[in-house]
């Protein structure tokens, strides 16, 4: 009965990872994608803005 108290754990810790790679693959995309692209590249287009600025002026 060792073999089986020893196998447990790391068949559990397996089931787990499992388990938390499909939750993160599931939750990737979606209907928050389009949303979130779209912070995201307004917060490039602000950067960019700022670095493109020229010295002495605000932006």
């Amino acid at each position: 009965m060792d073999y089986v108290s020893a196998l447990v754990p790391p068949i559990v810790m397996a089931a787990f990872f499992v388990g938390v790679i499909r939750v993160i693959v599931k939750t990737q995309g979606g209907a928050a994608k389009a949303k979130e692209d779209a912070a995201v590249d307004a917060a490039l287009e602000r950067a960019e803005g700022v670095r493109k600025a020229p010295a002495g002026t605000d932006a």
